[in-house]
């Protein structure tokens, strides 16, 4: 299970749309508060488990993994952009929004993902100076 302190980012490795998403985080987590590593790896099944999730189960675009457990879809964009901090917290109102909606518009963008945005041959490497943030 990751620290409370650094929540853990699964994302397709693959994906153009994931990898922006990624690097959206990145520029915008100047505390170094997450955690990433790609779908494709061992290390995002072992890290999902521990967390007492069912791989098996999860979607194959995004996952947050933080101190109360694996959020998945709408949930765990939000939750991400609440923990970024002001203005990024703004992102709560969409919270009463009910979750099948939001889930709904969010399958939606990942069942188009690698038509609208493309997809990469291999999963992202790190530069050195983020490679400490990336996992496995």
């Amino acid at each position: 299970m990751p620290e409370e302190k650094h929540p853990v980012l699964l994302f397709d490795g693959v994906c153009n749309l994931c990898n922006g998403a990624i690097n959206w985080v990145i520029d915008r987590d100047a505390r170094g508060k997450y955690r990433f590593a790609p779908l494709q790896s061992r290390v995002a099944k072992e890290a999902v488990e521990a967390a007492g999730g069912k791989w098996e189960s999860l979607p194959d675009s995004f996952i947050l993994i933080d101190g109360k457990g694996v959020h998945t879809r709408s949930e765990a964009a939000l939750r991400v952009a609440m923990g970024l901090g002001w203005p990024w917290k703004a992102m709560a109102v969409f919270l009463p929004v009910p979750r099948w909606l939001r889930d709904g518009v969010y399958a939606w963008v990942a069942r188009n993902r690698y038509r609208w945005f493309g997809k990469q041959e291999q999963c992202r490497i790190p530069t050195p100076e983020l490679r400490s943030r990336f996992l496995g």
